[in-house]
């Protein structure tokens, strides 16, 4: 059993988490490309069997849940160091380890307002935030795919498409940039693009397409960019700009085009399927409409969009389960709208089980899952009382396994004994959790308990 309340204590005070950590794995002779001196550390069985899966191990739960979880499935993985205070006193370089690693990796988002020493004896809020930007940047992260119920989002990162000023708007021959206030790497939005045509294709699910190329110029460039990948595609168009991007800003879109590799629409010419184009802001209502109707839909936004639709996907279900239990209380019913949720078909819950993939233009891609209150659930665990008078649950390490599962099922697609046992040991975890929550410690302690680690 490794002792997860000295790590999250640690860490609380502030201590030497490296050292403490550093007890728990070995060296690993991996390295992320461009980073000979980076500290990679490895666990679980490595016995050739099964590919590994990169581990970031940031803050709070994120990171005692990590180490639970991967100590309970002894399924063999990579660990990159990368809690608040290691990148600060870094500058930030463990995320270009951990962006670069060669594998399939799971990234915890986390709080992003954590305070760290300073080293010189004061506080100060940790560099870059939660590290999400840099990371994806030095990473080469083009989208986030966020599924979630019978909606798939396609965020285009990073891609802030509100440039205004005319003056200083073009695009770089030489890197695709395209020069505005955001300067916004075009390459990644034509990967983003054909991410979005790729999974439309393959899904049969109806494409939308949320941008405002009237408003926006970085959007006229990127609707350019999609209207120049879906010549000679089967793809079929329904409700569509007014203005043919490519047509309006061919030479710009075309100093990308440049840019791309000479294969990047090699297979194109046999994908098709149906694709709306809208304003982005129309989406929103569309996203309520199609959630509503269970329509199976994929969604492509730029950055700041993207987010703010699956923003409004995650909280949207809770409101719309209150409305509908409204209207059967007024109706004199006895039923209850949560159980009606299930049994209509709706699968959506209320957020935090939403899973995102990020993709990258080189390497396997990055699990992502957000955190939210995982600083506050950490303290009550060190206070001694997870439930507050029972007042509140303990933490569901659920989603560790879940994050987990999904991750090396995509490092080994085929690999069936894998995907049962995978299977197998989420019931183990949800025969455990029903019923009353066990604590944090209690669970992990039971789970060690039923579950064989892997290979064993």
């Amino acid at each position: 059993m490794i002792d997860l309340l000295k790590i999250a204590q640690t860490e609380a005070d502030g201590g030497d988490l490296l050292e403490v950590l550093s007890a728990l794995f070995q060296p690993s002779d991996v390295r992320p490309l461009g980073y000979p001196n980076a500290l990679i550390w490895q666990g679980g069985l490595h016995d050739g069997k099964i590919n590994p899966v990169a581990h970031a191990l940031t803050d709070a739960y994120a990171m005692i849940g990590t180490i639970a979880a991967i100590d309970v499935l002894g399924l063999p993985y990579y660990a990159v160091p990368m809690w608040a205070q290691y990148r600060h006193d870094h500058n930030l370089e463990p995320l270009a380890w951990f962006g670069n690693m060669p594998c399939t990796s799971i990234k915890w988002s986390t709080a992003g307002d954590a305070y760290v020493n300073d080293g010189r004896g004061g506080k100060v809020v940790v560099m870059g935030k939660s590290g999400n930007a840099p990371l994806r940047t030095q990473a080469g992260v083009y989208c986030n795919v966020r599924p979630y119920g019978c909606i798939t989002v396609v965020r285009c990162m990073p891609c802030l498409p509100y440039s205004q000023d005319r003056a200083v708007f073009d695009v770089d021959a030489q890197t695709g940039v395209i020069h505005s206030e955001m300067n916004t790497p075009g390459i990644q939005m034509a990967y983003a693009n054909r991410r979005f045509l790729r999974m439309v294709h393959e899904t049969g699910s109806l494409g939308r397409v949320a941008m405002k190329p009237t408003q926006a110029m970085e959007d006229g460039i990127n609707a350019g960019l999609l209207s120049w990948m879906l010549q000679d595609t089967q793809f079929k168009i329904g409700r569509s700009f007014a203005v043919d991007c490519y047509v309006e800003h061919r030479e710009r879109v075309d100093r990308i085009v440049a840019l791309l590799p000479e294969d990047f629409k090699v297979g194109m010419e046999s994908w098709g399927g149906q694709i709306e184009l809208h304003i982005a802001d129309t989406n929103y209502g569309l996203l309520l409409w199609d959630l509503i109707e269970d329509r199976e839909v994929i969604v492509l936004a730029t950055d700041l969009d993207g987010d703010r639709l699956t923003d409004l996907l995650a909280d949207v279900s809770e409101p719309l389960r209150r409305f509908g239990q409204i209207v059967i209380d007024k109706l004199g019913s006895e039923a209850d709208m949560g159980k009606l949720w299930g049994e209509l078909g709706y699968t959506t819950g209320n957020g935090r089980d939403m899973t995102s993939i990020m993709y990258r233009m080189e390497g396997p891609p990055i699990h992502e899952q957000t955190l939210g209150s995982a600083d506050a659930m950490l303290l009550r665990l060190l206070d001694g009382d997870e439930s507050m008078g029972g007042t509140k649950e303990p933490y569901d390490p659920r989603i560790h396994f879940v994050l987990i599962r999904d991750a090396y099922i995509d490092a080994n697609p085929g690999n069936a004994a894998l995907h049962d046992w995978l299977d197998e040991n989420l019931g183990v975890f949800d025969s455990v959790y029903a019923g009353d929550r066990p604590g944090f410690l209690e669970g992990y302690a039971e789970l060690k308990n039923q579950i064989r680690p892997w290979g064993t």
